[in-house]
């Protein structure tokens, strides 16, 4: 992991009508309070969020994680994770969510997926 890259967050909205946060960086306590704002801003859109540039994430960033797709269920929006490296799956397999986070191999999937709705794990 470079520590010296800092974390960002881009905002794009697909065709589809998702809107897609593709971060970069390590997603860590001290780096996650921009994506929550940033993924607090959109309450109608279903979310993907895209880690294919998150080279490192810590129980803080998994929990912020966590937090958008509950706050996603919780409001009747869709949302899908894309982009995983391995040490990303590893990490959702180690502490469970891989089973809870519903997560794709491609956007297209993603938003294939989301059109029909909010999705439950995967």
């Amino acid at each position: 992991m470079d520590s010296a890259t800092p974390f960002t967050t881009q905002t794009i909205d697909s065709l589809s009508g998702a809107r897609i946060l593709k971060l970069s960086g390590a997603l860590t306590l001290q780096s996650l309070f921009e994506f929550q704002e940033i993924s607090r801003q959109e309450t109608a859109k279903p979310i993907i969020v895209d880690l294919s540039g998150v080279p490192y994430m810590d129980s803080a960033g998994l929990g912020c994680v966590i937090s958008i797709y509950t706050s996603c269920q919780r409001s009747n929006r869709g949302f899908g994770i894309i982009g995983l490296t391995e040490r990303i799956r590893t990490l959702f397999a180690v502490t469970h969510v891989d089973g809870i986070l519903p997560c794709y191999n491609t956007q297209a999937e993603a938003e294939a997926a989301l059109k029909n709705g909010p999705v439950t794990g995967s």
